[in-house]
């Protein structure tokens, strides 16, 4: 059984910093491409940072570039997403997400990922 859990969601003021943390189960973890996507009240869901297997090369859309770092631990089956200068508008839930195999660049529309966490919230207060 496949099980995807973020942690570390927490209400924090603008400027701070949060990380993010996800644990995987059930899957060959280092075969995976891994995301981070994030849902804000009223828009869709949005890919905005991955790390493909073995960690070499990482994409992010710019609305995150400078701010926010993807790391995996293959060992641990875990991906941390560290978040700095947080905004308000990057208030959302964020979710985990999992795709089999090489994705490059890896939040490229053509890739759908299969697997997704079940989320956690993050709120940045002005």
């Amino acid at each position: 059984q496949i099980q995807i859990t973020e942690s570390g969601g927490d209400l924090v003021q603008a400027g701070g910093s949060l990380t993010l943390s996800c644990e995987v189960s059930g899957l060959t973890f280092p075969q995976y491409t891994m995301g981070w996507f994030r849902q804000a009240p009223g828009k869709e869901r949005e890919g905005i940072i991955c790390i493909i297997p073995h960690g070499e090369i990482t994409d992010q859309v710019d609305s995150v570039k400078g701010r926010f770092i993807i790391s995996r631990d293959d060992a641990k089956n875990t991906v941390t997403l560290h978040m700095n200068s947080l905004k308000p508008e990057d208030t959302a839930m964020y979710y985990c997400a999992a795709l089999y195999g090489l994705a490059n660049p890896c939040l490229h529309p053509q890739y759908r990922y299969t697997y997704f966490g079940q989320g956690t919230q993050v709120t940045v207060s002005s």
